[in-house]
């Protein structure tokens, strides 16, 4: 004690001037105070509602207005950061619209009780950033940091196998997600009848399982599971083990295939070869089918009476017009119709005084 007062009588001064310091600096510490009641780095999948938790606690001197404010802090240090949500005077307010302003609200019905958290509803990418809330009512002021990212689940993976599946040959199985945030790993296990065997070898960043020689013990259900950060997806796929087909077998198939094959088409060469001959041959036929021509009738002796009468008055026979037969008389003179002139046709008379046809 005579030490302390020895460096109070030494120092006076200097010995109240820390005092002083010493009780403002304790004002100081004992004034607002924003905590978290949650991680300050969350992580959450599309389509997921996330509260951003800022409680605050005000010391008896803080009698000023209640202010909380939530903002957007910007990347770049010389923008201004994006003002979303604000509590003031016993109002809410928003500031933003957009992709961003859908689904804020407060977490609390009434700020004012100590809890500032923001809720945010649907999420989507655009509420990717780092979240500031600032409390203050004077004189007490701080502030807390949130930083959210919001990633997309893995897609149902598409599970397949390459390489026929024959014991003795190489095989791989693949799996692949059509969408999902970065980075996805992918993991291969059987689930019958055992293990994977130990000499196969799986990529996680590709999802490819390489089996170099396959054989019986492969054989199985194999389950390919992919996951990131907010969610996982499955899927399955049956692997056999094929035996070789027989070589000599297969040999003696490609022959008598081709063999065959050689018959059939002789057999449509040979076909079509008739088939052309018979065509040559009827043409041909066909045009030495000439009609010939219609012979003469044969002729008989005139009587006199006949050729007096016509040489005053011929006699004129008629025949239909684009038949085939032909004028049975020529130049007034009669003749017997030949075998061609079946028509039968009556001959025009004329009258032996007047001259006219009757």
């Amino acid at each position: 004690m005579d030490r302390i007062h020895t460096a109070t009588y030494c120092a006076g001064v200097r010995v109240v001037r820390t005092q002083d310091y010493l009780h403002n600096w304790t004002r100081w510490t004992h004034g607002m105070q924003v905590a978290s009641n949650g991680p300050r780095t969350i992580q959450k999948a599309e389509g997921e509602n996330v509260i951003l938790g800022c409680s605050y606690t005000p010391s008896p001197s803080d009698t000023g207005e209640l202010d909380i404010e939530w903002s957007v802090v910007s990347p770049d240090t010389t923008q201004k950061d994006q003002m979303l949500m604000s509590y003031a005077g016993g109002s809410k307010y928003i500031h933003t619209d957009g992709a961003v302003a859908q689904g804020l609200t407060f977490a609390a019905s009434d700020p004012s009780t100590g809890d500032a958290s923001l809720s945010i509803a649907a999420l989507s990418p655009a509420h990717s950033g780092t979240y500031q809330c600032k409390v203050k009512k004077s004189p007490g002021v701080d502030t807390l940091k949130v930083s959210l990212m919001v990633l997309a689940k893995p897609s149902v993976p598409k599970c397949w196998a390459e390489g026929g599946e024959m014991i003795g040959e190489a095989v791989s199985l693949h799996c692949k997600s059509a969408k999902g945030s970065t980075p996805l790993k992918y993991t291969w296990k059987r689930e019958s009848p055992g293990p994977i065997p130990a000499e196969a070898s799986q990529n996680s960043l590709t999802g490819e399982l390489k089996i170099s020689n396959h054989s019986q013990s492969f054989a199985g259900i194999y389950l390919c599971e992919v996951n990131n950060a907010v969610g996982a997806e499955r899927c399955r796929i049956i692997l056999k083990a094929n035996k070789p087909p027989n070589k000599a077998a297969v040999i003696v198939g490609v022959v008598v295939g081709s063999l065959l094959l050689i018959f059939i088409l002789l057999v449509f060469i040979v076909l079509l070869y008739w088939k052309l001959k018979s065509r040559q041959r009827y043409e041909k036929e066909f045009s030495n089918e000439i009609r010939e021509d219609v012979p003469p009738p044969e002729s008989r002796p005139v009587s006199r009476r006949t050729n007096r009468s016509s040489g005053r008055h011929p006699q004129v026979t008629y025949s239909h017009v684009g038949e085939t037969e032909a004028s049975c008389l020529d130049e007034g003179h009669a003749r017997t119709p030949s075998t061609t002139c079946s028509h039968i046709y009556t001959p025009v008379k004329y009258n032996s005084k007047d001259g006219y046809a009757v």
